[in-house]
């Protein structure tokens, strides 16, 4: 059939094809699903059905052919008959399934002891495809009650041979673009080919083997054999491109009829049969394979209706069949072609629709989880080859959503919407990993948006969040990777809630970190996903040991009980005797640990800072935005300063990086958009008296905290400092998202809260701070820190620090001025800062050598002459200091006092 003849067919046929069939006589489904053994198949349908697919195969008997081999048809047959489609579907790319179909063309002749043997028992490619020419234009042309009725009394494995007779139309006859035919044309031209072969291979090329057979639909011997040039391969290009959509819309037309009728086969146990499993992989080839705009928009028209047709496969069964359409659309939403980006768009929000009126509430959780994963896979394949087509169908999705107006009332659209937006943060965070590949703070953050992209499937957040400790162990951060850990429990947890296994969920992580409910207790659920690894309770008991592991290195001993309060009844319960012993071992380590920390006083739990970013010109996700960041142990202000001028000025250029290291609040319309500015602040954890009274260690100070705090002075003038009744303060406090430590060593500050200071107030908050800070050290009973203190304190050199917030105040004139209630509370922080540098100089009286003592009596004097002052402006009399060989009258006193007696022979820690 000549090439214009071949394009009036088609468009003859795409004319008439309707993909809404009309209605036909009821075909019964029984004899299609009835199960009988299978009969031998006919040589010839063996031939174009079996080995003609298998490749590997099907090159032995190539092998054996030049080799001189005789085998038989017969034998053939014999050796291929339950070959399929499926071994050269799963390895075969499209760009590769021509050449892959090519590869099958038997030698027509061997040589045998030099002998030209000639053998006619193998059809040639263009025979193969000659006659599925005429199989696929007789069931074209077949009368559609035929049809059915054909498939209606066949038993259900002939119905998979015609399914895979179709398939191998669609990989024999999908166009291959024109360079690729006009090469196959070079090739294929026996005069040219033959004179680059060997002599012994040039006569067996030069037998016209093609004049004795007829001449075919597919290919003419006699054009073949005159040596079309290669620029005058126009006819050849315009055959393949009408042959591939005629074969494209006749395949479809046949899966979808069969489709419309043998509804009750296909859904069959949820989809779970072989004929669904063939016909949904036709829809997906059709998709898959190199076909006209034509084609393709008939394919997604049969795939909506496919959609509305099995619900109940799509949505309820096993997931495979939705993640596989899914991974499908997703990849022809980055198409060039803008039809097939639009149709994708299109059947990608059908898909949600549908699957949320299945569902019958207002989520589509199948499909959100569906279309993660199938992101996920695209980008570890590379298949989404161009971002911005990809977001423009995301946008487009988005805006279908927000149009909607079928379900205005329900969160149907807000959930689209955040959908879309995940996918995006997905695409953006995997870009944008290679270039902050040596900002460890922007690399997890980068990984951690992709961990809470995938919260709705437990593998791939599970893999990013050991991805981020890996990170963490690196850089010696062992409590951020323990938190890391801990989530993976939690989620594991989780995961096991929803199937019953572990009824307390991930609340029960609660006592360790509060961030762990508001991350993982999110989790989208899809009974019919399977997971390639089945989570257990032993999966939970590992990461927590592995986490109080890492808490163990960051010496947060304290954690270590609570992570083991829930493991060990694990234990108990199998009996594990010696992970039992291993376990209680490990507790009194750490108890231990805790007792010598609280002794020394030298545990360093990590500093904060706040960090802010300026600059539009260098600075995006980060541009205006505040951190808390958490460093390690006694880091200044200045390392971190220079760490971060080093990061960013080899990522932004030196020069073009400027440290801003005021504290107060920055106008960007006085920044010099030529430079990128870092704002650098130390910060204190924060917390109001009643969290004061709760916590009351060093540890608990310094874990699940989200509220910092940093002080500026300033006068009404304008000036930073001035004199004591003009000197205000303003406090600025922090709250981040998330509490310290976390998965991640910097937090975005998500609330900023200022409060102003009178000058009063300054002074109450002084006094108040020292009373504090001399409470901890005679606690501690440090005897350098204890001096240090107390110098600072009592020293006369000093003295106006203390005595200069009561002359100002709190002296007779000059106290009408101010509120009673903060003058009382100045009044009562000055009794308690008296007593409790009475109670220090105790102890120093107790501590010290004989060599020390005229040290002590000059303080005592100070202390003296300073309660003396405050008695004269209080109107009243204020405690004395007694004399060093008496006893202490206070509970506190007297346990200082045996304290020191019962650790004589050293003066560094009791």
């Amino acid at each position: 059939m000549d090439a214009p003849s071949r394009m009036g067919s088609l468009d003859s046929y795409s004319s008439q094809m309707s993909l809404d069939q009309t209605s036909l006589s009821s075909a019964s489904s029984a004899g299609s699903s009835v199960s009988q053994p299978r009969p031998a198949r006919d040589p010839v349908f063996s031939l174009i059905s079996g080995p003609v697919l298998n490749t590997q195969s099907l090159l032995e008997q190539q092998r054996q052919s030049h080799c001189g081999s005789t085998s038989s048809l017969a034998s053939t047959v014999s050796a291929h008959s339950t070959s399929t489609i499926e071994k050269l579907s799963d390895g075969m790319s499209q760009k590769d399934g021509r050449e892959k179909c090519d590869s099958m063309i038997s030698m027509p002749c061997s040589s045998v002891a030099g002998t030209v043997v000639t053998r006619y028992d193998k059809l040639t490619q263009e025979e193969i495809k000659d006659l599925l020419i005429c199989f696929l234009y007789i069931v074209k042309n077949l009368a559609e009650e035929v049809l059915l009725g054909w498939f209606n009394n066949s038993p259900e494995y002939d119905v998979m041979d015609f399914l895979d007779v179709l398939e191998i139309c669609l990989h024999l006859f999908h166009y291959p673009g024109k360079q690729r035919i006009k090469n196959f044309s070079f090739i294929g031209n026996s005069s040219r080919r033959s004179a680059t072969m060997p002599v012994a291979m040039q006569r067996i090329a030069s037998s016209n083997f093609a004049a004795l057979r007829t001449s075919g639909v597919y290919s003419d011997p006699k054009i073949e054999a005159s040596g079309v040039p290669e620029a005058d391969c126009g006819q050849q290009i315009l055959l393949d491109a009408n042959l591939s959509v005629e074969t494209g819309l006749i395949i479809l037309d046949i899966i979808c009829v069969y489709s419309e009728k043998f509804k009750e086969v296909l859904q069959y146990q949820d989809g779970e049969n072989p004929v669904m499993r063939k016909v949904f992989e036709l829809y997906m080839l059709l998709i898959q394979t190199n076909q006209s705009e034509a084609v393709h928009k008939h394919t997604f028209a049969a795939l909506r209706l496919f959609i509305g047709r099995f619900p109940l496969v799509l949505f309820q069964g096993l997931s495979n069949f939705c993640g596989r359409l899914c991974y499908e659309i997703l990849r022809c939403c980055s198409s060039r072609q803008d039809l097939t980006r639009s149709e994708a768009c299109t059947l990608m929000y059908l898909m949600m629709r549908k699957n949320c009126e299945f569902s019958k509430t207002q989520s589509f959780n199948r499909v959100h989880l569906q279309v993660i994963i199938s992101v996920s896979q695209l980008i570890s394949n590379s298949a989404i080859i161009s971002n911005s087509r990809f977001a423009e169908s995301l946008s487009i999705i988005s805006s279908y959503a927000s149009n909607e107006t079928g379900l205005q009332h329900s969160s149907f659209s807000v959930e689209v919407k955040e959908l879309t937006k995940c996918v995006r943060t997905v695409l953006m965070a995997t870009a944008a990993m290679k270039e902050h590949e040596k900002n460890p703070e922007m690399l997890v953050d980068l990984q951690y948006s992709l961990a809470k992209s995938y919260t709705s499937n437990p593998e791939l957040r599970k893999t990013w969040l050991e991805s981020m400790a890996q990170i963490h162990l690196k850089n010696l951060d062992y409590s951020e990777a323990a938190h890391c850990y801990i989530h993976i429990a939690a989620l594991i947890a989780e995961y096991l809630k929803r199937r019953g296994e572990f009824p307390q969920g991930c609340d029960v992580f609660q006592t360790i970190s509060p961030n762990v409910g508001s991350e993982e207790a999110g989790m989208r659920d899809d009974s019919g996903m399977q997971l390639e690894v089945a989570y257990c309770e032993n999966d939970i008991t590992g990461h927590l040991e592995t986490s109080a592991k890492h808490f163990q290195s960051a010496e947060r001993y304290e954690l270590l009980g609570d992570i083991y309060r829930f493991i060990l009844p694990i234990y108990e319960r199998k009996r594990d005797f010696q992970k039992l012993a291993d376990a209680y071992k490990l507790l009194h380590e750490a108890y231990s640990k805790i007792v010598d920390v609280v002794k020394s006083s030298r545990r360093l739990l990590g500093k904060y800072f706040r960090v802010a970013f300026y600059g539009q010109s260098f600075f995006t996700e980060e541009l205006g935005k505040q951190y808390i960041y958490k460093e390690p142990k006694i880091t200044n202000l200045t390392e971190i300063c220079e760490r971060l001028m080093t990061l960013y000025s080899n990522k932004y250029g030196q020069g073009n990086v400027k440290l801003y290291m005021d504290s107060n609040k920055v106008n960007v319309q006085e920044l010099d958009p030529k430079f990128a500015y870092i704002q650098v602040t130390y910060v204190t954890p924060y917390f109001d008296e009643k969290e004061l009274a709760e916590r009351q260690t060093h540890f608990e100070r310094n874990n699940n905290i989200r509220r910092f705090m940093f002080e500026t002075p300033f006068t009404a003038d304008g000036k930073a400092h001035g004199m004591i009744d003009e000197q205000q303060k303003r406090r600025t406090i922090l709250t981040t998202s998330h509490s310290f430590p976390y998965v991640k060593k910097r937090i975005q500050v998500v609330y900023q809260k200022e409060e102003v200071l009178s000058p009063i107030e300054v002074a109450i908050d002084e006094m108040k701070n020292k009373v504090a800070e001399l409470n901890e050290v005679v606690e501690e009973r440090d005897i350098k820190k204890l001096q240090l203190k107390l110098q600072g304190c009592v020293s006369v050199q000093v003295n106006a620090g203390p005595l200069a917030y009561a002359e100002t105040f709190l002296v007779e004139g000059k106290v009408q001025k101010y509120k009673r209630e903060n003058v009382g509370a100045l009044k009562e922080y000055f009794r308690s800062f008296v007593q409790v540098c009475k109670e220090a100089l105790i102890l120093n009286s107790h501590l010290i050598s004989d060599d020390q003592r005229d040290y002590q009596e000059s303080m005592r004097k100070n202390f003296d002459s300073m309660t003396g002052r405050l008695g004269e402006i209080f109107g009243e009399t204020l405690l004395e200091l007694e004399d060093d060989r008496c006893s202490v009258a206070s509970n506190r006193g007297s346990l200082i006092l045996q304290g020191s007696i019962s650790t004589a022979g050293s003066i560094m820690t009791f």
